[in-house]
């Protein structure tokens, strides 16, 4: 098993391109995921060189298939909202309980400056392993959607 750390385009290479990391994570984000095109958004924002902006992405790779992914936007704040969010977590769907997301989160704290937050559905399952790392439920994410 082989950890990439991604930070910018030309880190994507062989066995794959950033189209197949960003359908990597439209696939198995499903049914918590997002629409391909605000994946392929998050992840251009992430690999932007920027002080304020950027981040990086973390793909986990065996015999050649992605086997999981993680993409962590900075947000260029600090304190009332933490400096990264980790946007995606996504694990292949017959690799799941094998700690390969718990690897990913660990090492994302790891490449963080600052505090990191994240999103989940509270019927997510992962919602568990987040808590386990030492995730902790602050605030209710609430949103409004203009149309």
């Amino acid at each position: 098993m082989e950890t990439r750390i991604i930070k910018q385009m030309s880190d994507f290479t062989e066995p794959f391109s950033r189209k197949d990391f960003s359908d990597f994570l439209f696939t198995y984000l499903q049914p918590f995921g997002d629409p391909i095109e605000d994946i392929e958004k998050c992840i251009d924002y992430a690999l932007l060189d920027n002080d304020k902006a950027g981040g990086f992405a973390i793909s986990v790779i065996e015999n050649n298939k992605i086997i999981g992914g993680l993409v962590v936007n900075r947000t260029g704040m600090k304190g009332y909202i933490p400096e990264n969010i980790i946007v995606y977590v996504a694990v292949d769907s017959q690799m799941r309980g094998k700690g390969i997301g718990k690897m990913m989160i660990e090492k994302a704290i790891d490449l963080c400056d600052g505090d990191v937050k994240l999103h989940v559905e509270y019927d997510n399952p992962a919602k568990r392993l987040y808590e386990r790392i030492g995730f902790k439920n602050k605030y209710a994410d609430m949103r409004f959607k203009k149309s």
